[in-house]
Formats: structure tokens, C-alpha cells, sequence
């Protein structure tokens, strides 16, 4: 009896000396603190405890498919933007100093709002601005836009133009809201053609509407998945009339667990969109990707979990209804600081989480790194936001997302992505990759290709890269043989060998561990590279043999645990 209470009481002890080295290690930052920040993307000791209990519970659900190897189009651009609202700025010399300093940054597209109503104001077919008369007379109300989009082209910047907010004129209620839809959708067409032909070849990218999930933005009408899918289909077609190469973004939705007409979540719309036949209007998904309470290492997936990780149930739904190869942009992602002791205590303060500027500085670069790394199917994401014209909505929470001051102060998160932009690994990650990927040194023509993964294919005789997997497979044909060498070691004449539609697949390196390695292919002639794949096979191979050595502890404990009782007997 006292030999059972005594080792009742070592147990005790040791678990809570266990307990303690426990706490110490989370408190410190320790290994502990690394692998629970890396799944529940929580930093202080209890959130990350409570993260841990959560996360294990993925292990009892369905996780969303991904499909990573899947080729996706529109994803091998860079994928760095920021929100601008460069329309609300009234002198010109501000928005050009914006655009300078978005490109010294590094961002390439901007998502720039084409408000309807800042534009055709007044009337159908009226492009005059007259509200301002006494202080500046009549002003073409274009003229602004064609700034912005003249400062895009001299800075090397895109722009995906968002185009919604329809002006009073459209609607004969009043009462509907400022963002209600028109009362006659073809008001809204007309406009939007109007809009594609102005700036066709200066302007690709067109997003129809904003968040129709939620209220306000669709009005006080409740929330119409089917109505919006009739829309963006019809706007499809007319921005394809004027040019087939103009690229059509779906409306962003945003991350909700509502379930009520004026809220509705943004899976259930979307799967709603899909049942009311929207494949096919949209070249690509639009979500948004804010992180809210939690870092974006954040692995707690749920249906009713707002994170950083939500979009992958978007993801999901897209391949359930055949939509594989169709990417996703974030057109929103940040961090919202008004953790910050000089932040007011203002309603709604925490609608968007809260963090510290130092911890919006820090997340931001790391998930750009883990979209990289994790979702292939994911191209540009878009920081919410670049900057407001004034202090006057310091009491909303939203302001403080700004990535600079109304003077241009620079906020802690535009130095941090300034300094990733700068250093970014150039390395190509999991997921099937096009030849014309940024990461990729080619010099060549693009071509049609039948039998193809992706629309065009590169004809080229050299092609550089550096890769992270355990598996790298190049797709290709139009020579006899490749040659490959890796990492500066000897080539390797990889021969033709091809499929019923004249592609070979090659295999040109394989290992057992995840590591990067550098490669360069070439031939005696020109040849064609359809995509690179890079696989990440590392847990499935290593599951075997760990799973044998575990096999072979857990009999060893137990042939010593029999002893032990043989002996005690």
C-alpha cells in the first residue's frame, strides 16, 4: 500500500514538473512554442494549449481537398498587391506619389474600385461631375481614372479594376441602401462595357461586385446568390466581347458563419452560386483572407472557424463542382492593429481581430511564405489596405489597416514587405508549375499546344530553376533527349518518351527528404515545356519506415513490461 501511494506521488511530481518545463518552454519561445505556433498560429502559452486541443480535432473531420497538384492558370504572376482607394484623392501629385511608393515596395497589381457612381453620376450616359462646381466648375469624370490607370502603365503596376457602388440614378428606392443593386441591370452593363473599352489593353483584370454575402453590400435587400450568379455571368460574357483576354474575377466573399438573409456564410453562397450554374463565368475566385485573431500558421480548420486557413474550404467546394483548375486571389489580407495602446476605444474596435503593429508587420510576409508554400492554386493576394485620403474615420476600425499614413507615414507592415518583396526565396514549391513562372529563367516563344496542362506551353533550348520537393517532373516534348544537371553535379540525358499526345513526362530528381535544389535543363535544340511539377512526397515515404520502428519499440517495451510482471510474480 505505501509502495502504491509513493509511486502515485512520483507520478504526481514528475507530471507536474512536466506541467512546468511545459509553461517554461511556451513561455520562452522554446521547441514547444515553435510547433504550436506553427499549427495554431497562437502566441501566448494558454491560447496555444487551447489552439493544440483544437487542431487535434482536424484529425476527427473531413478535411477541404486541395487538389495541389492540379495545374492552375493565372497563378505563376507575382503575387503581391495592395488595396487602393487612389479615386478618393482630390490632387494628382498624391496618387502619382502612392503609385511610387507601391512600386518601390515591390507590388505589382494594385485592386483599384471603379465606383459607378463616382463616374456616371448624375444620369444615364452623363460622365460630367457636377458636384463641385462653385470650387472647381464641371469636370470630365473620367479624367481621375485615366490618371490612375496612365501612373499604373508608368510604373509597371496592374490593376484589377472592382466595379460596383451604383449611383442613385440606377435605383427608384431610396430606401435600398447605397449599394443596392440597380433597379435595371443593363444600366450597369452598359457601363461596365463602357469601362472595358476605354482601357482595353491597359486594363485586364475586372472584379464584378464586392462581398454580396454580407450587408451592406448588396443593400438592405437580403443576400441573392442566384441573382449575383445571373449577374456575373451576364458580365462575363460582355467583358469577353469586348476582349477575350480580359480576365473576369468573381466577387470577393467574405468569411462569415451567418446564416441569416442579411449575412449568409460564404460557403453556402458559393455552393448556392454553383447550383444556380456559375461555372464558367469566371476565370477566377475571389476570397477574402483576413487572419483575425490568430497568425497565419494558423492549421484549425472548421466550417465555423474564421482564419487565415477558411479559404481552403473555398478550394474545396470549387473542386466538388469542377472547378480544379480555377485559381484563387485573396483580394483581401492583413492584420488588424488595434491592439496598439494609442488605438481609441471605439465600437466594433475588434470586428476584424486585433493585434499588435509589430505582430500585423510580422504575419503579413508569412502568409504570403505559406501560400507559396501550401496552396499552389492561390495567385495574387491583395493587402487590405494602402492608405486613406484623410484621419477622419480614425473612429471605424477598418483605418487601421492602413499600410501608410494619410501622409504617407510609413506603418511598420510596409517595411516588412518591402524588406520580403526584396528577399523573397525564389523557389518553386509544391504544386504544378508553368514554364513562364517567375522563378523559372526561360527564354522562348509561347506556343499553343495540344494535349497541353496549360493553354500555352514555352518553346525554348534552356530553362533554369530552383525547386523544393522530393520528386521534380518536367513535362515536355520536340527533342530527342534533355539534358539536366542539378545542383552543378554531371548531366543527366534524359530521353524522349512520349505519351499519345507527344509529351514525356521525366522524373529528374527524386529523393527521400524535402530540400532545394537548383536545376537547369537543355537540349541540342529548341523543345517545348509544358509545366514543372514539383511533388513534396516526404510523409508518405517516411511513413513506412518510422512506422516499423515504432513497431519494433512498442514490442520491445512490451516484452520488457511482461518480464518486469514475470519477475514481480
Amino acid at each position: 500500500m505505501r509502495r502504491s501511494r509513493l509511486l502515485y506521488a512520483a507520478g504526481a511530481v514528475g507530471i507536474v514538473l512536466l506541467a512546468a518545463l511545459l509553461w517554461l518552454d511556451l513561455s520562452n519561445h522554446g521547441l514547444a512554442w515553435r510547433a504550436a505556433w506553427s499549427l495554431t498560429g497562437e502566441e501566448e502559452p494558454f491560447s496555444q494549449m487551447r489552439g493544440m486541443i483544437e487542431w487535434l480535432g482536424n484529425a476527427f473531420r473531413a478535411m477541404p481537398r486541395t487538389e495541389p497538384y492540379a495545374p492552375v492558370r493565372h497563378v505563376h504572376e507575382l503575387p503581391y498587391g495592395v488595396n487602393t482607394f487612389l479615386q478618393l484623392e482630390a490632387d494628382p501629385a498624391v496618387r502619382e506619389r502612392s503609385m511610387q511608393m507601391i512600386a518601390d515596395a515591390g507590388f505589382r497589381v494594385i485592386r483599384q474600385q471603379f465606383p459607378w457612381e463616382d463616374i456616371e453620376i448624375h444620369g444615364r450616359g452623363d460622365f460630367e461631375d457636377r458636384r463641385n462646381v462653385d470650387a472647381v466648375g464641371v469636370v470630365n469624370a473620367w479624367d481621375k481614372y485615366d490618371q490612375i490607370v496612365d501612373l499604373a502603365g508608368r510604373y509597371g503596376i496592374a490593376i484589377q479594376a472592382r466595379v460596383d457602388t451604383p449611383p442613385a440614378w440606377s435605383r427608384s428606392d431610396p430606401n435600398e441602401g447605397t449599394l443596392a443593386p440597380p433597379d435595371d441591370w443593363e444600366d450597369y452593363y452598359v457601363f461596365l462595357r463602357r469601362v472595358a473599352e476605354r482601357y482595353r489593353g491597359r486594363i485586364r483584370h475586372y472584379q464584378i461586385w464586392n462581398e454580396p454575402n454580407i450587408y451592406p453590400e448588396w443593400g438592405n435587400n437580403p443576400v441573392d446568390p442566384e441573382g449575383y450568379t445571373a449577374v456575373l455571368c451576364r458580365a462575363y460574357a460582355v467583358l469577353k466581347e469586348v476582349d477575350p483576354n480580359i480576365v473576369v474575377h468573381s466577387a470577393a466573399l467574405s468569411p462569415t458563419v451567418s446564416l441569416t438573409e442579411r449575412d449568409l456564410s460564404d460557403l453556402i453562397y458559393l455552393q448556392r452560386m454553383y447550383d444556380a450554374g456559375v461555372s464558367g463565368c469566371f476565370d477566377v475566385m475571389s476570397v477574402q483572407g483576413y487572419g483575425f485573431f490568430s497568425g497565419p500558421t494558423d492549421h484549425r480548420l472548421r466550417p465555423t472557424t474564421l482564419n487565415y486557413a477558411r479559404p481552403q474550404y473555398i478550394r474545396d467546394l470549387m473542386i466538388v463542382n469542377g472547378d480544379a483548375d480555377v485559381p484563387v486571389w485573396i483580394s483581401e489580407a492583413a492584420w488588424n492593429p488595434v491592439g496598439e495602446p494609442d488605438v481609441p476605444e471605439i465600437p466594433g474596435k475588434e470586428n476584424f481581430g486585433s493585434v499588435t503593429e509589430e505582430q500585423a508587420a510580422r504575419y503579413m510576409p508569412l502568409a504570403y511564405e505559406r501560400a507559396a508554400r501550401e496552396w499552389n492554386w492561390v495567385g495574387v493576394i491583395m493587402y487590405w489596405y494602402w492608405k486613406r485620403p484623410d484621419e477622419s474615420e480614425r473612429g471605424q476600425p477598418f483605418y487601421y489597416f492602413r499600410m501608410v499614413e494619410p501622409d504617407f507615414t510609413a506603418q511598420p507592415v510596409y517595411e516588412a514587405m518591402r524588406a520580403w518583396i526584396a528577399d523573397e526565396p525564389q523557389v518553386l514549391y509544391r504544386g504544378t508549375h508553368q514554364p513562364t513562372h517567375r522563378f523559372v529563367e526561360a527564354e522562348g516563344v509561347e506556343e499553343a499546344a495540344d494535349g497541353g496542362l496549360f493553354p500555352m506551353a514555352l518553346r525554348t533550348e534552356r530553362a533554369a530553376f530552383t525547386a523544393e520537393g522530393t520528386h521534380v517532373q518536367i513535362r515536355w516534348r520536340g527533342a530527342d533527349s534533355l539534358r539536366v544537371m542539378v545542383d552543378d553535379g554531371a548531366p543527366m540525358v534524359i530521353p524522349g518518351d512520349p505519351d499519345a499526345d507527344g509529351w514525356t513526362e521525366s522524373i529528374i530528381y527524386r529523393a527521400l527528404l524535402t530540400e532545394p535544389h537548383t536545376f537547369v535543363v537543355t537540349s541540342g535544340a529548341s523543345f517545348l515545356i509544358d509545366s514543372i511539377a514539383v511533388f513534396d512526397r516526404m510523409s508518405v515515404q517516411l511513413t513506412p519506415p518510422l512506422a516499423a520502428v515504432a513497431m519494433v519499440i512498442g514490442c520491445e517495451l512490451l516484452l520488457v513490461a511482461i518480464l518486469l510482471l514475470a519477475g514481480r510474480r
